[in-house]
């Protein structure tokens, strides 16, 4: 147990702390700063401008298909406006669980600063 307990303290380093002092808050809009950050900040910015897109556009299909003059139109319609609001859920669920991931790595962080200050 003892080689275990000295390979997790010369595993750690300070960027370990420095992840754990930026996921320091643990309230709902303190948890969506970082996942703007770090190496999928970038996707997460892609992702919510397309989010906004999709859903403007799922807004316009639907006045498009309330004015439709077909049948067929309506249809055609609902599909877009069906497949554009089904988008921006599963994005929404993509970041919820982003958030759910950063949280996961904050307390498998802590745990392993415990064993090593303990």
């Amino acid at each position: 147990m003892i080689d275990f307990e000295t390979r997790l303290k010369h595993g750690l380093d300070q960027d370990d702390e420095a992840f754990l002092n930026d996921l320091e808050q643990s309230g709902l809009f303190a948890q969506i700063g970082p996942v703007f950050n770090g190496p999928l900040g970038g996707w997460t910015i892609y992702a919510v401008v397309m989010s906004l897109v999709m859903f403007g556009v799922g807004v316009w299909a639907l006045i498009e298909m309330l004015n439709a003059e077909t049948v067929r139109l309506t249809v055609l319609w609902f599909a877009l406006m069906s497949s554009m609001l089904l988008s921006v859920g599963l994005i929404k669920i993509w970041f919820w669980l982003r958030m759910n991931h950063l949280a996961l790595l904050k307390q498998l962080k802590l745990i392993e600063l415990r064993l090593v200050r303990d």
